[in-house]
C-alpha cells in the first residue's frame, strides 16, 4: 500500500477515536460539575478536562479562566481547535474521502453522513440545548462507523492499517486521563475528603470508559482506587484497557510487519510484555504518575515509528 494511502486510513481511524474519546471525557465531566462544589473546584475540574486533551495552553490564550459553556463549546464545536469534535469529525470525513475507493459503500456512508448530521445537529443549538444527547450521539456514531468497519471490509492492509490508528489513539487517551484525572482526584479529595464525593469521582473514571459493569464482574466488591487502577491499566478483558489497547495494537502490526518493521515490532512487544507482567501493587508504589508518563511517552514513539515505517515515501 502507497505511504500517502496508508496515512490517510490511519488518520482517519484515529480522528474517529479522538471524536469519541473526547465525547467521553467531556460528558462525564459535564456530570461531576453537578456534584456540590465551589467555584475553585469547579475550575479545578474544568482545567483537568482541558490537560487531559492537551488543550489547557490553547483554550487560556482564547478564553482566558474556563466556565462550562467555553470549555464545552472550545472541545466539542470549535472549528478552529483541531482536537474539537467537530473538527475531528470533519478530519475523518476529508482521510475517507481521499480513500474513498478502499473503503466500502457503508463504511464511506456512515462516516459521511456523521460528518453533515454533525454540522447539522450543531447549526440547531442541539449541544446547548441538550449536551448529553449530542455526546452520547457522538459515541454512537463512532461505534456505527467501527462497527460497519469490521462487518463489511475485506481483512486486508487498508482495514488493518484503520485498527492500527484506533488502537494506539485509544493507548494515548486512556494513559493520558487516567494520569489527570488520578492527580485531579488526589488534589480534590485532599482539599476536601468526603468519601461520597470520592466514591462519585473513581465511579465516574470507570463510567467514561464503559467500565463499571466490567468492575462489578471482576471484582464483585465496592470500587477502590487501585482496583480501578488495575482494571484499567492492566486488566486485558477489559476492552478501553491500555493493556487490551497495546494487544490489539502488537496483534494488527503483525498483520502488517514488513521488512522495515523490526524497531516497530521490538518497542511495541516491549511495551506489551511489560504491561502483562505488570503489578499495580508495586505500580502504586513507585508512582502511577510516573508509570503513567512513561506509557504516554513510549506510545507516542510508537506513534513516531509506525509513521516512519509505513507512512514515509523512500525519497
Amino acid at each position: 500500500m502507497l505511504s500517502r494511502t496508508a496515512d490517510h486510513i490511519y488518520w482517519m481511524a484515529r480522528y474517529l477515536e479522538r471524536a469519541e474519546n473526547t465525547a467521553r471525557i467531556v460528558d462525564i465531566n459535564l456530570k461531576s460539575l453537578l456534584l456540590p462544589q465551589d467555584e475553585e473546584r469547579q475550575r479545578r475540574t474544568l482545567r483537568a478536562l482541558l490537560r487531559s486533551v492537551e488543550l489547557e495552553p490553547a483554550f487560556t490564550a482564547k478564553h482566558g479562566e474556563p466556565t462550562p459553556e467555553t470549555v464545552v463549546a472550545f472541545l466539542v464545536a470549535d472549528r478552529d481547535n483541531p482536537s474539537s469534535i467537530v473538527s475531528c469529525l470533519r478530519s475523518a470525513r476529508e482521510n475517507a474521502r481521499a480513500v474513498r475507493g478502499l473503503l466500502t459503500t457503508e463504511w464511506w456512508e456512515t462516516i459521511n453522513h456523521t460528518w453533515i448530521e454533525c454540522v447539522e445537529q450543531l447549526a440547531t443549538d442541539a449541544l446547548a440545548s441538550d449536551p448529553h444527547e449530542f455526546l452520547d450521539w457522538v459515541k454512537s456514531r463512532v461505534h456505527l462507523s467501527r462497527g460497519v468497519s469490521i462487518g463489511t471490509a475485506m481483512r486486508d492492509d487498508a482495514y488493518y492499517f484503520s485498527r492500527l490508528g484506533t488502537f494506539l489513539e485509544r493507548a494515548d487517551n486512556v494513559a493520558r486521563m487516567l494520569d489527570v484525572r488520578f492527580l485531579d482526584i488526589e488534589q480534590a479529595t485532599t482539599d476536601s475528603p468526603d468519601e461520597i464525593d470520592e466514591f462519585y469521582y473513581w465511579t465516574s473514571i470507570l463510567t467514561s470508559v464503559s467500565g463499571m459493569e466490567i468492575y462489578h464482574k471482576v471484582y464483585r466488591d465496592v470500587v477502590t482506587p487501585d482496583r480501578v487502577a488495575e482494571l484499567l491499566l492492566l486488566n486485558p478483558a477489559m476492552p478501553r484497557s491500555l493493556r487490551a489497547a497495546i494487544d490489539d495494537f502488537c496483534m494488527t502490526l503483525d498483520k502488517l510487519k514488513n521488512g522495515a518493521s523490526a524497531e516497530c515490532e521490538r518497542e511495541a512487544g516491549r511495551l506489551r510484555a511489560e504491561l502483562h507482567y505488570a503489578d499495580i501493587r508495586k505500580i502504586r508504589a513507585q508512582g502511577l504518575h510516573a508509570f503513567l508518563n512513561e506509557s504516554l511517552e513510549r506510545v507516542y514513539a510508537l506513534g513516531n515509528m509506525v509513521s516512519r515505517t509505513f507512512m514515509m515515501s523512500a525519497s
